[in-house]
């Protein structure tokens, strides 16, 4: 989908042509969409595939007067929220290529960050300013970062709670869902940081003292970003961790009270088996035999259950 917006009255507004002073959108393009934008805009072709592959690295490129700009965004995943399979979030490589005093975005998806950075920014940035309109859309990308982070810190504490009243499979799975997108995170803002230093000291991008003071903003918020992503991963690891030995623990006490049973339950089974084979046996001509080897085995199974109950009571067993 291409999406044009141009700088008219103080204002971005749709348009269905290009022109001198233009944003163009580009999510999920199609082959021709991507076709007329190379012809508009005579850029690279590569600056305009690259950022649709989603295993792309965050990088900065200039060739022949045009500047590209490849940074990680966040994306929320639209699925079933009980399904422990769906991770609630993922990020995508968002390219950004500046030339004249037009501005072009492009996605493999349909990103929410383009879409809060228009209503934010309808009438603050031309495009023609493109070092601005840039950074401002990467401070809008930091921005939703920690918007999900928070959302997801919140659901992970939900998710505890329940942990805590039972251990429960689908909740340690989906627990699991959620550490892998704050794997996810944290490893895009570690490089998206490394663009950002590195857009500081670029000198094909001719910065102005604004412009130095919108990238510094946007570098506060990565920051902050990658630290509270890196909390948030430290303590969910922890929690998963803790949660792992509770159930090993109580693993072993279920095994260690069977092994009790099974212990008290074994001697009368040796005594009355013993008897019970096809050979002369001694006081087997006795009539109270039955009730003489039932009390031996009740005199055995009272002093193994007093042996385990004063091993329990001393943390022994």
């Amino acid at each position: 989908m291409m999406t044009i917006y141009k700088w008219e009255n103080g204002s971005l507004t749709k348009s269905d042509d290009f022109g001198p002073s233009c944003w163009i959108s580009l999510s999920e393009p199609s082959t021709a969409e991507l076709e007329q934008v190379l012809n508009f805009s005579k850029a690279p072709r590569d600056f305009l595939t690259d950022p649709l592959d989603r295993e792309e690295r965050p990088r900065f490129e200039s060739e022949d007067g045009y500047n590209l700009v490849i940074v990680h965004v966040p994306l929320p995943v639209r699925g079933d929220e009980d399904d422990e399979s769906v991770l609630p979030y993922e990020t995508l490589p968002l390219g950004i290529v500046l030339f004249g005093e037009s501005v072009i975005t492009i996605c493999a998806q349909t990103t929410p960050v383009t879409g809060a950075f228009l209503d934010q920014i309808r009438r603050v940035c031309p495009p023609n300013e493109s070092n601005r309109f840039m950074f401002r859309l990467l401070w809008h990308a930091a921005v939703l970062f920690l918007r999900y982070l928070r959302d997801m810190h919140a659901k992970i504490e939900d998710l505890e709670d329940s942990l805590h009243e039972s251990i429960s499979n689908e909740v340690l799975l989906k627990l699991l869902t959620y550490q892998k997108s704050l794997v996810y995170f944290t490893t895009s803002l570690k490089a998206d940081n490394i663009l950002i230093n590195r857009l500081d000291r670029a000198r094909q991008l001719n910065l102005s003292e604004d412009d130095s003071d919108t990238l510094d903003d946007a570098a506060v918020e990565y920051q902050q970003a990658l630290e509270t992503a890196t909390i948030h991963a430290n303590i969910l690891n922890g929690t998963l961790d803790t949660f792992a030995s509770l159930i090993n623990n109580n693993l072993s006490n279920v095994m260690k009270y069977m092994t009790a049973a099974t212990i008290l339950l074994a001697v009368p089974t040796v005594i009355t088996s013993a008897y019970g084979m096809n050979i002369p046996l001694h006081m087997q001509e006795f009539p109270h035999a039955f009730a003489v080897l039932s009390c031996i085995s009740g005199v055995l199974a009272i002093g193994i259950i007093g042996t385990l109950f004063y091993l329990y009571k001393k943390r022994i067993f």
